[in-house]
């Protein structure tokens, strides 16, 4: 019973201040870069998280020293070209998939072979978006199924390619990017906008020469390889996919407030203020910074009495993909038909968590129409739950375990959630913040 939680009454009224923990994808990129750089890299706010330590974890059995401070964690880099290897070495990524995938690009350049494991969950997903550019470099891979486990076998010989990344995946940029630092000479993606905390990093930090540019709605980057580079240090901004879940349960609270402190606001991150306040939403931004590349502030929220449908565009999917799950629930709640197309890439998270929306959606009498790759959702304002509601066997995704917390704590019912732990891998301290929040949870 200690991996369930209880939750049988709404959350009464509140308002209140809150932090939130460190930028997921922003912590690996720093410590997986802060590795290969020479000197010491000071990183305050680090997320800490199973994620996090898995990727801590993975450059540690790469010879690299981790140190944590009082207000910081210390990363003593090896330089490019530095890391140590063990024969036969094994290095299990968790339930993370942006550190397996940027993993595989770091390790281009290295001579020697690595096995790259991780769990059930990860090991369900799909590989060939990153192995197919990175043979293009000249790596050699061995995996089955286009899945992990995954060996490579790097090269001292890379060569630089030109590559389109049709998808819009910063995973697949990005392990294109940390290959191409270790290459000599040139190398160009054409992608499909997407999450730039690999690029700013780069630039703003590291002061590499990358070239960034707009060719009809593309983004094209151009990045020289590398024989050095200086070590950086970055504080940290909260995480804006783990402040989705706490933006939907104020909305969906009656005659609450909160404010939630210096969160990461990139352009590339906030699909799900977008499209929020294209339904009503009242949020607001204030204390806006320009921080190494990004743009952070303070996010002002109060409830909101009533939400419009949206016919969502595609062309917030990449800004959006991890904040889709809490989406939905204000879509329960809009006047009208909500739509949502073109989003497959549920299908291919933690859980096939298209799926799941669909039958949570109807478990909690919300009219819903599934395809392979879209959604649409029939509104009801006056939603209120009363009875029994179990929700269990997601593969122990994180963002469906906090989804749920939320719709229960919104709409009322009686739930029994599974698989709190999932929490561990992104936002350890969530149910501690919702306590806080004046929620009773057991």
């Amino acid at each position: 019973m200690k991996n369930i939680i209880k939750i049988h009454s709404r959350i009464p009224s509140f308002n209140q201040t809150i932090v939130i923990p460190g930028d997921k994808s922003i912590s690996i990129r720093c410590i997986l870069l802060g590795a290969q750089a020479n000197g010491k890299s000071k990183f305050y706010n680090l997320l800490e998280s199973g994620d996090v330590k898995s990727t801590i974890n993975a450059v540690k059995s790469l010879g690299v020293k981790i140190k944590k401070k009082k207000t910081f964690h210390e990363i003593s880099g090896v330089g490019l070209n530095g890391f140590e290897y063990k024969k036969n070495l094994v290095i299990d990524c968790g339930n993370s998939g942006t550190l397996a995938r940027l993993l595989c690009g770091m390790l281009a350049g290295y001579n020697c072979e690595v096995k790259i494991i991780g769990d059930k969950s990860l090991s369900r997903r799909d590989f060939s978006r990153v192995v197919r550019p990175l043979k293009l470099f000249g790596v050699n891979f061995q995996n089955k199924k286009k899945k992990l486990p995954i060996k490579i076998s790097g090269s001292k010989f890379l060569r630089p390619i030109n590559y389109f990344e049709e998808k819009g995946s910063a995973q697949v940029k990005s392990s294109i990017m940390l290959a191409a630092l270790n290459t000599p000479g040139i190398t160009s993606i054409t992608s499909k906008p997407s999450r730039n905390h690999t690029e700013n990093i780069l630039k703003y930090c590291l002061r590499l020469p990358i070239h960034i540019a707009k060719k009809r709605k593309l983004d094209v980057i151009n990045l020289e390889g590398q024989k050095n580079f200086k070590s950086f240090d970055y504080k940290i901004p909260g995480d804006i996919s783990s402040a989705a879940f706490f933006i939907v349960l104020t909305l969906l609270s009656k005659n609450s407030k909160l404010k939630i402190k210096s969160v990461n606001v990139n352009e590339s991150r906030t699909g799900i203020l977008t499209i929020l306040k294209r339904m009503g939403a009242n949020i607001k931004l204030v204390n806006k910074k320009f921080y190494n590349g990004e743009h952070n502030a303070d996010l002002l929220i109060k409830s909101t009495k009533e939400f419009k449908s949206i016919n969502c565009p595609s062309s917030l999917n990449t800004k959006t993909i991890d904040e889709f799950l809490i989406i939905f629930l204000v879509c329960a709640k809009a006047n009208g038909t909500s739509r949502f197309n073109k989003i497959h890439e549920l299908r291919q998270k933690e859980s096939d968590r298209l799926k799941f929306a669909a039958q949570f959606l109807k478990k909690i009498g919300i009219k819903v129409k599934e395809k392979y790759d879209s959604l649409t959702i029939y509104g009801n304002p006056n939603l209120k739950l009363s009875g029994n509601f179990i929700v269990k066997n997601f593969l122990n995704d994180h963002r469906v375990f906090m989804m749920t917390c939320i719709a229960a704590l919104s709409f009322g019912g009686k739930f029994k959630i599974h698989d709190k732990n999932s929490i561990n891998s992104s936002f350890p301290n969530f149910l501690r913040i919702i306590r806080k929040l004046g929620a009773k949870i057991n």
